[in-house]
């Protein structure tokens, strides 16, 4: 017998021209009205609701992906004041790099944590405001957050998984960052924004929102087919709506 159940999720792939390579979207979760409600009902990924820490998703170290990665937010650390961090003296003191406990020599390291949170992260009460202060910086110099965070900080809640299949060809999915996504830890979270309703209620689909974020992880060429391709998705008809809003 066929199975007549709904699809849970919609999905489009497409060739690389350059690269021995195959993409494939999430086109459910890229045509959400999802959106970063942070400060704004966001509970923290916690064992519990948190809302008045208000530390989001900053609540652990943040893992770089590569050496180039950390080295770019080092550099911008250094350039804030102590009006913008928090915690700047002690992040230039004792380091903002840390190896986790879970790390090999030559994998990515973790941004040092304080007070039980990310060291970047400016807490209630701060002058210069609660929040990211990476970002925040960015934001008041009128450049892009992205430039100056960690790359799975900006990325969030987007990620892109690259598997190689045996030959050399490599599958390349873009899509949510689920629970999973954080590693068995995530399964212990009391709550996560791509699973709660009140986090889709953006004004626009979210590759129209992440426009600078989702050319970043896959390309110029890339990006461009992706929204021809989402555009005409869009005009075609009603989209298969995410399951956190079903």
């Amino acid at each position: 017998m066929a199975d007549r159940r709904a699809p849970e999720r919609e999905w489009v792939s497409f060739e690389d021209e350059d690269e021995y390579r195959t993409w494939v979207f999430d086109v459910t979760f890229l045509l959400s009205r999802w959106s970063c409600i942070y400060g704004n009902g966001c509970q923290g990924v916690l064992t519990g609701p948190t809302p008045e820490r208000e530390q989001g998703c900053c609540s652990y170290g943040a893992h770089f992906t590569d050496q180039a990665d950390a080295d770019r937010v080092v550099a911008v650390a250094t350039t804030l004041d102590a009006a913008e961090w928090q915690f700047r003296s002690e992040g230039l003191r004792k380091g903002i790099v840390k190896k986790s406990s879970s790390s090999k020599d030559g994998e990515p390291r973790v941004t040092r944590m304080v007070d039980e949170a990310c060291l970047f992260l400016n807490r209630p009460g701060f002058e210069g405001g609660v929040g990211c202060a990476l970002h925040l910086a960015a934001i008041r110099r009128d450049e892009r957050p992205m430039d100056y965070k960690p790359d799975v900080c900006w990325q969030l809640p987007l990620r892109r998984d690259d598997r190689e299949d045996g030959d050399g060809h490599v599958i390349s999915t873009v899509g949510e960052w689920g629970r999973s996504g954080w590693g068995e830890g995530g399964a212990e979270f009391h709550w996560w924004c791509t699973e709660a309703r009140e986090a889709f209620a953006g004004s626009e689909p979210l590759f129209r929102t992440m426009v600078a974020e989702l050319e970043a992880m896959v390309g110029e060429a890339v990006h461009r087919r992706l929204v021809a391709y989402l555009d005409v998705r869009v005009a075609g008809g009603v989209p298969l709506p995410h399951p956190a809003v079903r």
